[in-house]
């Protein structure tokens, strides 16, 4: 077992994505840098988000431990001069937007970064699945030239996809929001 000194334990379980970063970011505000928070989380899309998240503001990702369907997550805050703002996806697309494309049956692929239980039991019809976890090793199965819709539940963790698209090289990459949780359009599951 490991034995990490944390100064905050933040409980996030049974919380879906955004709110585990959200009340991550809040309590983050409170430490000092260099503490260390443990946060635990039963949303298995945490793990990406975390350490996207991590990635984005300049906080230190230690680890994620994993106890059954618990997930504890490690993060350091980091010292002023290390901490960047947090930046958004400059590209955006509302659900109307993309449905409207969708109905006009234009070109897109709709890239869906939620877990893949989310997926299965409720999708947007030809949306191609790969969870933020994976979408950096899976880069290859995409075109870069290609106009992509990011999904998500809310728009946070397809924020986050977006930005590991762009600097990859995508070049037409557009964030939808609010995502899958305020979708209108037609759906599918398996």
């Amino acid at each position: 077992m490991l034995d990490i000194k944390v100064n905050q334990v933040l409980d996030c379980k049974g919380l879906a994505c955004p709110m585990p970063i959200v009340k991550t970011k809040k309590a983050m505000d409170q430490l000092e840098s260099g503490q260390v928070i443990e946060v635990q989380a039963t949303d298995k899309g945490s793990l990406a988000d975390i350490q996207g998240w991590a990635r984005n503001t300049g906080h230190q990702y230690l680890g994620t431990v994993e106890e059954g369907d618990l997930l504890k997550h490690y993060l350091r805050k980091s010292s002023p001069n290390e901490v960047k703002e947090e930046k958004k996806h400059p590209l955006t697309a509302s659900n109307d937007e993309l449905l409207k494309r969708l109905q006009a049956a234009e070109n897109v692929t709709i890239l869906d970064v939620r877990e893949s239980a989310e997926y299965s039991f409720n999708r947007i019809p030809g949306a191609v699945s790969i969870p933020l976890g994976e979408l950096e090793d899976r880069l290859g199965e995409l075109k870069p030239e290609d106009e992509l819709y990011v999904v998500c539940r809310t728009g946070a963790r397809s924020d986050l996809a977006c930005q590991l698209l762009a600097s990859k090289g995508f070049k037409q990459v557009k964030n939808v929001i609010p995502g899958m949780s305020e979708w209108t359009g037609p759906t599918e599951k398996l």
